[in-house]
């Protein structure tokens, strides 16, 4: 099954200059980037121009497309605990 990335997406993830990641998070599948939640040797890559989009094994079962809808801001990585890590709110 492949994985389709939405063109917004796209010219997001360039606009932002870094990789990002589909994984887990509270509300479902959350596209965060990599110095939020580092991706994993069985995550799927997806090349997005210069970038690199990173998904989950887990969230690739259940995902057909990435859209703009799955982008967690910085609020919604404040309040989720999935994104909690050491250093950051220690």
């Amino acid at each position: 099954m492949e994985i389709t990335v939405d063109e917004d997406v796209r010219q997001y993830i360039a606009s932002q200059g870094c990789d990002f990641r589909i994984c887990t998070a509270c509300m479902g599948p959350a596209l965060v980037p990599v110095s939020v939640k580092a991706p994993k040797e069985t995550d799927i890559r997806i090349p997005v121009g210069d970038q690199t989009l990173y998904i989950s094994r887990i969230q690739a079962r259940y995902i057909t497309n990435v859209s703009m809808d799955m982008i967690y801001d910085e609020d919604d990585i404040d309040s989720c605990p999935a994104f909690y890590t050491r250093g950051r709110y220690y």
